[in-house]
């Protein structure tokens, strides 16, 4: 048996130009992109399953794996019952109710192990504030409106975002709003609730689908949900930055007896450290997950993903609404993808779980389909793009005009290349967005093609025309 080596929008921007806001942290989680090194061939193993290179991004030189309490529940866990999908171990090594990285941690930040683009620039959420006031402007001005954000982080995005509403209050001012926050992490929902509602927080009991609500600091409330499901119908705009790259996947790999699945398994050189593996012949997944069409030798699947996206398209079928997606990923194009950010730093998938964030890039083309045309899609675009179509740069402009002194003009530069620089943030993430199909094409379309009357183009998604 022989190893395998993986390859590898203007009046509602004019509104909140305001005076330079408050200084951010700086600091990226570096390039996740780099391409994983190719493994040497290794002894055949006794074993079912046979031995796969490491995939994803592997870190700097480091000691033996010290021995987690999670690793040693997953040692025992595949002393029982074998070799485990990257799946399972994903969901293990961030959601275990005890010893997750998310459960326990959630590394963002300057301190963390990642800095998300809301921690960079308040301009960031800002933009993205404006992009759903213009796509409820565009849509009649609905009644109310709930914006659902999945994985919410610390809350800097939801808070940047509930800023621009204050602004744009009078805008609103006839509009119901409230906000709904997707958290499973008990830790990352306590910070959440501090930054957006201060002490003005409680829990609710066992049998409400919201386990916590408050009231933001601008009157405005939150619910705190764990699962999309809970939370309830209606018009809503769902926010997902930085969320679908954390979700758990499958990876396959083809080889001459078809496509294998590349599993998890305890290696047998060094009893304490995780190894993959590959399948010795399809599994579950493999007849599953994997699309006829499929050109690529390597493939990763997240089906949570798919899974989200169509209850997202199901609810903004039925209800209306819009979803806005930014993340690293890939229109179908990638293949070996996985990878672990430790203290800003690139770090072994298999070594010491529960301590790492890990991260596949999303692969749009699974989301586009996962929506069954129940909605339309856009993108995806890269950030640059999307953010210079936003207005960015007159917003860049606004800032430094009313920053006066050299400390914050320099980290506004310096926020904004993190944000736009294609070697940096500006082509690494991707934004994609989900619309009723009346958004894009007029019902009047399909009986009066003359139709005058032109629906308004979607934010971001567009070149931005000052008049």
């Amino acid at each position: 048996m022989v190893p395998l080596p993986l390859p590898a929008r203007p009046a509602l921007l004019a509104a909140v130009l305001g005076p330079a806001g408050r200084r951010r942290l700086s600091r990226h989680h570096g390039n996740r992109l780099l391409p994983p090194p190719l493994l040497p061939t290794a002894p055949a193993a006794a074993a079912a399953a046979r031995p796969s290179s490491g995939a994803g991004g592997q870190p700097e030189a480091e000691g033996p794996s010290r021995a987690t309490a999670l690793l040693r529940h997953l040692l025992l866990k595949l002393r029982a019952t074998g070799p485990v999908t990257v799946a399972e171990y994903m969901r293990e090594a961030l959601t275990n109710p005890g010893q997750g990285y998310y459960t326990r941690r959630g590394g963002i930040g300057e301190s963390g192990d990642f800095v998300t683009s809301p921690e960079i620039s308040q301009v960031f959420g800002e933009l993205i504030g404006i992009w759903y006031i213009s796509e409820w402007i565009a849509t009649g001005k609905p009644k109310a409106f709930q914006l659902v954000e999945l994985g919410p982080g610390r809350g800097t995005l939801t808070d940047d975002i509930l800023r621009v509403f204050n602004q744009l209050a009078s805008v609103l001012s006839k509009c119901d709003v409230s906000i709904h926050l997707v958290e499973v992490s008990p830790k990352l929902s306590e910070i959440q609730a501090l930054m957006l509602a201060g002490e003005k927080v409680q829990l609710n009991p066992e049998d409400k689908p919201a386990y916590m609500k408050g009231i933001s600091k601008t009157g405005i409330p939150i619910f705190w949900y764990r699962d999309i499901q809970d939370v309830p119908p209606g018009y809503s705009f769902y926010l997902a930055h930085e969320f679908f790259d954390a979700l758990p996947i499958h990876k396959f790999q083809r080889t001459e007896k078809g496509w294998c699945e590349v599993l998890v398994d305890i290696d047998p050189e060094v009893p304490d450290q995780l190894r993959f593996v590959l399948s010795p012949s399809g599994t579950p997944a493999t007849e599953n997950f994997i699309q006829p069409e499929e050109m690529r030798d390597h493939v990763e699947v997240c089906p949570e993903a798919g899974v989200i996206i169509q209850r997202l398209a199901c609810r903004i079928e039925k209800d209306g609404g819009a979803a806005l997606v930014a993340d690293y990923g890939h229109d179908g194009t990638k293949t070996d993808t996985f990878r672990g950010f430790r203290n800003h730093k690139l770090h072994n998938v298999l070594r010491a779980p529960g301590t790492a964030d890990l991260t596949a890039d999303v692969d749009f083309s699974y989301l586009r389909k996962m929506t069954q045309g129940r909605t339309a899609t856009l993108g995806p675009i890269k950030q640059r793009e999307f953010l210079k179509n936003m207005g960015i740069d007159l917003r860049l402009q606004v800032l430094l005009q009313n920053s006066h002194d050299t400390a914050t003009h320099e980290q506004l530069l310096h926020s904004y290349d993190m944000l736009m620089n294609p070697k940096k943030m500006g082509d690494c993430f991707n934004f994609f967005a989900l619309l009723p199909h009346h958004r894009l094409v007029h019902p009047d379309k399909k009986h009066k093609p003359d139709s005058k009357s032109p629906l308004a183009p979607v934010a971001g998604f567009g070149e931005l025309l000052l008049k």
